[in-house]
């Protein structure tokens, strides 16, 4: 900000306080709404990565965006300027409705049109140019008070803007997600927003407004506090009508855990969908099909000791349990509800055939990375049964460094079978397998169709609403060998899988590969949504 567009304007305004009271009370309102701006930006990343997936784009998207629309809403602000009090009480007044009301319509948009990239990349060019408008009319007001060198006026702003941004980048996480969850709470900021602008204004400033000016922004302010507060009384309905236009009108446990959204759907007489985040990881009409294939190739050979890493759903530990020569059983999941779950819904249980009842499973709650580096036990089976690799999140379990903890927990003769996307999206799978045979295994691999073209029940980054994947790829590894591929003669029967259609799926995939490709690594990710 150059020295023309801080210096003081002519005159000086009557207040209700002393000049320094003043001071406080704008530097307090620079501080409020720096820490409800941070906290809209947030609530855009946070819901577009639930929704949209692939945490990096979305955070990318959505910061450059109002980054550079506020440095428009600065350039925009220079108009408002002889006007301060006026501009600023509705600026504060449009980014509180905005702002508060954009999570509910990203996610309006998400139910009911099937995308919300066009709705992110509004809100975030929007609250972007309201937010960078804010610092230019807030020193104009300042300086309406005191006639202070413009340079400590400047410091003084930009500092209560950063401690504010701080305060509202700390209180998303911890105070306003877990308690009022993200559509509650980005409606709580809007009010604390409109709030604070219109005091400011309408109480700070009110000699510099004409009385038509003060009641046109009370009856703006009031407005917006209105359909605030109309709007937080219908969340939990508009949750509810949002959810059945995602995922259909048999929705049968739908909860938001610190982990992720969990929903089961389907009629009570019939085996349960589930999603996670939006995302179809299990359709229970033909979910035997992935699981089979996932887990019985591993399963020829030893394998008395057996460790699922994922699988909170408890099917690939139904399939694991099916061989009676299973010692123990250990299935590391990330979030517990998905767990409480699968060992009390009634659908979901009659669909894991009570997997958790079992007394060889082991069930830990944990992180499977951080799991595998603090612990040393061997295993003669390990399976892999995690979210896609094109999400974000699940990029460093598809890592070279992961699969180098996977190999230090085989025993001799071991072998890791791991779920690695469809094989439409060949380069994220053959990436998987690039990975692997760097960090010393040897694979095969194959594929299983799903039971309906582009109905997928395995544990795919697609969400409620897209179609187009047509198969499971899956990777068979020993550790400087080539597994052998196919079902050992003490299997159970299977319905889907015979060493027939094993072999057929394997030359499928292997028509898919595409060579030379480097591995990914922690500091350097391959995947691609």
């Amino acid at each position: 900000m150059d020295r023309q567009q801080t210096s003081p304007p002519q005159g000086m305004v009557l207040l209700p306080v002393r000049p320094e009271a003043g001071r406080r009370l704008v530097l307090v309102t620079v501080f409020v709404c720096a820490a409800c701006g941070l906290v809209y930006e947030l609530e855009l990343v946070a819901l577009a990565t639930y929704l949209l997936g692939d945490s990096v784009t979305q955070a990318s998207v959505v910061l450059s965006l109002m980054v550079f629309a506020m440095g428009v809403g600065s350039l925009l602000a220079k108009r408002l300027r002889c006007r301060a009090a006026v501009g600023f009480g509705l600026l504060e007044a449009a980014l509180a409705l905005v702002g508060g009301l954009s999570a509910m319509a990203l996610y309006a948009s998400f139910a009911w049109f099937g995308d919300s990239v066009v709705a992110l990349v509004v809100f975030s060019l929007t609250i972007g140019v309201l937010i960078g408008a804010e610092i230019p009319l807030l020193m104009s007001l300042i300086q309406r008070i005191s006639r202070r060198d413009a340079d400590g006026t400047v410091a003084d702003l930009f500092a209560a803007d950063y401690v504010g941004a701080l305060v509202g980048g700390l209180a998303f996480p911890f105070l306003l997600l877990p308690w009022l969850g993200e559509l509650t709470g980005a409606l709580g900021t809007g009010a604390v927003n409109a709030v604070a602008g219109g005091t400011l204004v309408l109480w700070l400033f009110r000699a510099d407004l004409t009385p038509r000016w003060r009641a046109r922004l009370l009856m703006v302010n009031a407005l917006v506090l209105a359909l605030l507060a109309g709007a937080t009384v219908m969340v939990d309905d508009f949750e509810e009508a949002a959810r059945r236009a995602v995922y259909g009108p048999e929705v049968r446990v739908a909860v938001r855990t610190g982990v992720q959204e969990v929903v089961l759907t389907g009629a009570p007489s019939t085996p349960p969908d589930l999603f996670l985040n939006g995302r179809l990881k299990v359709r229970g009409h033909d979910e035997h099909r992935y699981h089979e294939a996932l887990v019985h190739p591993a399963m020829h050979g030893p394998h008395e000791r057996v460790l699922i890493l994922g699988g909170g759903d408890g099917l690939a530990a139904r399939e694991v349990l099916r061989h009676p020569d299973v010692r123990a059983l250990t299935v590391v999941e990330l979030d517990p509800e998905v767990i409480r779950l699968a060992r009390s819904d009634p659908g979901l249980t009659a669909l894991n055939d009570h997997a958790y009842h079992d007394p060889r499973v082991r069930v830990v709650t944990a992180d499977a990375f951080a799991w595998l580096r603090q612990h040393h036990e061997k295993y003669d089976v390990i399976v892999s049964d995690l979210p896609d690799p094109g999400i974000t999140a699940s990029t460093k379990l598809y890592s070279l460094e992961f699969y180098g903890l996977a190999r230090r927990a085989l025993a001799d003769g071991g072998r890791l079978v791991v779920h690695a996307g469809p094989t439409a999206r060949p380069r994220t799978y053959w990436t998987v397998d690039a990975t692997l045979r760097a960090a010393g295994f040897g694979t095969a691999a194959y594929r299983v169709r799903c039971a309906e073209p582009g109905a997928a029940s395995g544990p795919e980054r697609f969400r409620a609403t897209d179609r187009g994947t047509t198969d499971w790829g899956l990777l068979l590894a020993a550790e400087g060998r080539t597994p052998r591929l196919g079902i050992g003669p003490d299997a159970p029967p299977l319905r889907s899988e015979t060493q027939d259609t094993l072999a057929q799926e394997a030359s499928a995939a292997e028509r898919t590969r595409l060579p030379d490709l480097p591995p990914s690594t922690l500091v350097h990710p391959r995947y691609t949504p």
